[in-house]
């Protein structure tokens, strides 16, 4: 089965937890949900504020690794799978790979 969002709205899944930094420290104690994970699903797009029923495509695209605030949108599960449902404006950042770190 697929989603697809309404008006607004973005699906998340949710990056896996980590119990461990880049540099080998492990983390000990109750992990938090991450802030971050991958776009699966994104609306059409929002009415235009002109009347012209046109749409204004989101910024967000499928596919992009974003940061979201701590307690923003829905959590659901979809088939097994959990997901959350944002808002536009609650995405904070689109992360982007260093292209030093991108290999060819």
């Amino acid at each position: 089965m697929e989603i697809q969002p309404l008006y607004d709205k973005i699906v998340v899944k949710r990056a896996e937890a980590r119990d461990q930094t880049d540099s080998g420290i492990y983390l000990p104690g109750k992990e938090e949900a991450p802030q971050e994970g991958e776009v699966v699903a994104v609306s059409e797009g929002v009415p235009r504020e002109d009347g012209s029923g046109k749409l204004r495509p989101l910024v967000i695209k499928k596919g992009n690794r974003v940061l979201f605030g701590k307690y923003s949108g829905t959590e659901i599960s979809l088939e097994g799978e959990d997901l959350l449902i944002l808002r536009e404006e609650d995405i904070l950042a689109i992360l982007v790979p260093n292209a030093a770190d991108v290999a060819f």
